[in-house]
């Protein structure tokens, strides 16, 4: 009885940790998520954001100009709240720079010179191609204000272009290959010039010119930021990281949680709270939510300070992601530049590395979220991008990498069932050493340890198809959890999303009584069918001989049904296609090793009447 007694403790603890990581990774989030909405609601309703547009100037230093305090940039200090207005509103009333590409619709703003207004034209809502189109930027004056701005900060050069400042523009439309020239005379002697460049996906290229018509040389300092206003609702997922995300250099990745941002200590000599990154050089630095980001890119051969702030306007927290770059001395006759980018859209993994590799920017590829298992993770979207290329549906590609996995740890998976197979053999020698030493643990130890020398069994060999099993199944549960593919990726029947749950519910018949279900008991068609097929892969083995176990064992696919209701449609046809593949596997090894298959005779068994005790009192 000591296997036994060892195999339903290990059954217990598998089932509370399920259980227990259900909860703490799906349940509480859930919950936060839910509370904090409703705290964002509350404190956004009647508020919104007005433009930043202080611009202070550094104090001299001797030796040269100093550089100025990463949370004094522009964006990061405003002049208090005024009413929400609508995106069209706000968008109506100001003279702008239509953008228009493939991917990217919305505006520049002449007045501030921001990026504020981007629509993903290829992303929607929801799975109807006719719900409204992801808004990924807004400028001020709107409820969730988003935008990336870029400009100089300095000392004795005049009025500098902040966000009051009126530009003039040569063009009315920036498109690819068609950039737009701002201008703006500061009339003091510099002469503001930004071209602004956009490619067919998410990518700006803003390049700052400086022309000193002075008699004097000045000292400016080129900036980038992202600056979002208000605490935006995020998922809550503790798998996924949401808020202020960049590589500095060789200070590698670094990512801070909105929460986390407000824990740090004060910058410098202002009410700002952050951390910031000194000299180094390549990199980025941004705002990442599950599906989009917007981000501020350095030139990557130049060293900058990098930042990350938190401050708070009247009852709105301000997040800003910001490099500053190193001080260009302009002389008077002389022209200095800065070249810096804006990525702003879908967080597509062969955009992203795409970027990474064309335009040499360092690590890009950690914007999306691969997680400490990034080396599973990776070739696992690899592998469903390649058959997805190939056959044209996500849902098919899963069930052709599940198959190929399968393939590929095939001997390691034969040699687990005919371990098993071979136990299952000596099954009646096992009895049969039980009850010889009765309560003597140790001997009838050493007597099974013998028979599993003698009959060339490891008695552990069982564990490896499971165990092969979880990383696999993590790194799939991570591709669908965080990859823009999966999103609204659609399968057959009724399944639109593999990276939602199963929309079906039994709570109305899965749709033929008419009305919603509830979200409380949510159990679709997959996850009954994922249920059943693990069901039968555990009544191909035969029933465990303590009682406590072998109920654990009956009840485990029930509680895996229920738990994987609310995951994503694509995990769950992946472990219903998984026990599948290891039914059919298991039955022919089985068979091949002349070793009965239990399957039919426990499924009969429980409809049979168990025979009365002999040993139980008779009634009187």
């Amino acid at each position: 009885m000591g296997n036994d007694k060892t195999n339903m403790i290990v059954a217990i603890a598998l089932s509370l940790a399920v259980l227990l990581g259900w909860n703490y990774f799906i349940a509480a989030p859930r919950v936060e998520q839910q509370r904090q909405a409703t705290l964002q609601a509350q404190a956004l309703q009647g508020k919104a954001a007005t433009s930043a547009d202080g611009v202070p100037s550094p104090s001299p230093k001797e030796g040269g100009p100093a550089a100025p305090v990463p949370g004094t940039l522009p964006g990061a200090t405003g002049n208090g709240q005024g009413a929400v207005e609508s995106r069209e509103a706000v968008i109506a009333r100001s003279p702008r720079v239509t953008i228009d590409t493939p991917a990217l619709a919305g505006s520049v703003a002449l007045k501030g010179g921001r990026i504020d207004d981007v629509l993903l034209k290829n992303y929607h809502e929801t799975v109807d191609d006719k719900s409204p189109r992801i808004v990924l930027l807004s400028p001020t004056g709107t409820a969730n204000p988003y935008y990336g701005e870029f400009g100089w900060v300095g000392q004795n050069a005049g009025p500098l272009p902040g966000g009051d400042t009126v530009w003039t523009a040569d063009a009315t439309t920036l498109s690819v290959g068609k950039p737009v020239t701002l201008s703006f005379d500061n009339g003091a002697g510099l002469v503001f010039r930004r071209i602004i460049a956009v490619d067919d996906k998410f990518m700006f290229t803003v390049r700052d010119e400086v022309e000193n018509k002075g008699a004097a040389a000045v000292s400016l300092y080129p900036y980038g930021l992202v600056s979002r206003w208000g605490k935006p609702t995020t998922q809550g997922y503790y798998v996924l990281h949401e808020g202020m995300i960049g590589v500095l250099g060789a200070e590698g990745l670094q990512e801070y949680t909105y929460d986390h941002l407000a824990k740090e200590p004060v910058l410098g000599n202002v009410a700002t709270k952050g951390k910031a990154w000194t000299g180094v050089t390549g990199g980025f630095v941004g705002i990442t939510d599950k599906y989009w980001a917007a981000a501020a890119i350095p030139d990557q051969a130049a060293p900058y300070t990098g930042s990350f702030t938190e401050r708070t306007d009247g009852a709105t927290k301000v997040y800003q992601a910001s490099v500053l770059g190193g001080v260009r001395v302009v002389d008077p006759g002389a022209t200095a530049t800065a070249t810096q980018q804006l990525f702003a859209g879908a967080k597509e993994v062969n955009t992203i590395n795409g970027y990474q590799k064309d335009l040499g920017i360092e690590k890009f590829d950690l914007m999306i979220d691969w997680g400490w298992f990034h080396f599973i993770t990776k070739p696992m979207f690899r592998a469903l991008d390649f058959f997805f290329h190939l056959f044209g549906n996500f849902g098919v590609a899963i069930l052709v990498v599940t198959l190929c996995l399968k393939l590929l740890f095939l001997p390691i998976a034969n040699k687990s069932y005919q371990s098993m197979a071979k136990m299952k053999a000596v099954q009646p020698e096992m009895a049969s050493i039980r009850e010889r030493y009765g309560d003597d643990k140790l001997k009838q130890q050493q007597a099974m340890m013998e028979l599993y020398k003698k009959e060339k069994i490891n008695p552990v060999a069982g564990c490896w198809p499971v165990l092969i099993q979880i990383p696999v199944f993590f790194a799939l549960y991570k591709v669908l959890f965080i990859t823009i593919e999966m999103r609204h990726a659609p399968f057959f029947g009724w399944i639109q999303d593999l990276a939602a749950p199963d929309p079906t519910s039994f709570l109305n018949l899965f749709g033929l009584l008419p009305y919603a279900a509830p979200d409380i008991v949510h159990l679709g068609i997959w996850p009954i069918i994922m249920g059943i097929t693990m069901f039968i892969q555990m009544k191909m083995n035969p029933a465990p001989p303590d009682p406590v176990q072998a109920q654990i064992f009956t009840f485990m696919p029930i509680v895996f049904t229920f738990m994987l209701g609310s995951f994503p449609a694509g995990l769950v046809i992946y472990w219903a296609w998984n026990n599948t593949l290891s039914v059919i596997q298991q039955y022919v090894i089985m068979r091949r090793n002349g070793v009965k298959v239990e399957l039919w005779d426990n499924l009969s068994g429980m409809f049979k009447k168990k025979p009365a005790d002999k040993n139980a009192p008779a009634k009187s």
